[in-house]
């Protein structure tokens, strides 16, 4: 396909991160959907490295080679310390901050990554598919310019 034609293709799409997806998912290559989209390489791999984590993030999966401990020990005063491979697994350092919920007697440990994306997943539940917030919100406030301009 010409650079036209991929261009073309998903020219209906509402966001550039889907034009990226969806010219990935029919096989281009990096480099091609760039070039047909008119913008730069770094573009469009952030945001297939990023569409991978989300992927990885939602499967629960770990890297390669990293075992999950069987058993957490619960110290005397009710602390519990995650094991360094659950830590680096995560890309959890000190200071960050990490969610708890307990759900049917499960204690479940959320990264700020993943409520950030279980937000999003809630919020696209609610926005119809096409639809750009910003975009509307643009657009809101451009006649909100304009009619303060008007009026004075």
């Amino acid at each position: 396909m010409t650079r036209r034609d991929l261009a073309s293709a998903v020219r209906e799409l509402p966001t550039t991160a889907a034009k990226i997806r969806a010219l990935a998912a029919e096989g281009q290559s990096r480099a091609d959907i760039a070039r047909a989209l008119g913008i730069r390489y770094q573009h469009v791999r952030n945001v297939l490295m990023r569409e991978e984590e989300k992927k990885k993030t939602a499967a629960g999966t770990m890297p390669a080679g990293a075992a999950m401990p069987g058993k957490i020990p619960v110290a005397p005063d009710g602390s519990v310390v995650l094991p360094a491979v659950i830590t680096e697994a995560l890309a959890l350092k000190g200071g960050d901050v990490l969610f708890v919920r307990i759900h049917d007697g499960e204690i479940h440990l959320l990264t700020r990554k993943a409520v950030t994306h279980r937000v999003q997943a809630l919020a696209r539940e609610f926005v119809p598919q096409g639809i750009s917030l910003v975009d509307e919100l643009l657009e809101d406030r451009r006649r909100e310019v304009e009619a303060e301009s008007k009026h004075g």
